[in-house]
């Protein structure tokens, strides 16, 4: 798979969550590892979500892990913190605001 069949796959599902009740600004870098690499970013902002295959500097957290885990998490079969415990998924930054990278997950 390459990391544009990747990320429209993972955009196309991304896309159907509802972030109209999410009020503050949330911006998250995803960094791809092995197949599919690459950058692209998460961004949460007057509660509309863009997903763009673009690095983002002013992010809250960036999150590094395989495409499979991923796609996993975006459909719901891995729970985001069961995947940071297993050493699936890696993440920096502000922790806070990467864990509400759930419940933009949540209102797909």
């Amino acid at each position: 798979m390459t990391f544009q069949e990747f990320f429209k796959m993972v955009k196309d599902t991304l896309m159907k969550a509802d972030a109209s009740g999410i009020s503050e600004h949330l911006a998250y870098q995803f960094n791809i590892t092995g197949e599919a690499e690459g950058i692209f970013y998460v961004e949460v902002k007057d509660g509309k979500l863009y997903v763009e295959p673009y690095e983002y500097y002013d992010r809250d957290a960036i999150f590094t892990c395989k495409a499979e885990t991923l796609i996993k998490i975006a459909s719901g079969n891995l729970d985001p913190i069961v995947a940071v415990t297993l050493q699936k998924l890696k993440v920096q930054g502000n922790i806070d605001k990467a864990l509400k990278f759930k419940d933009i997950l949540k209102k797909k």
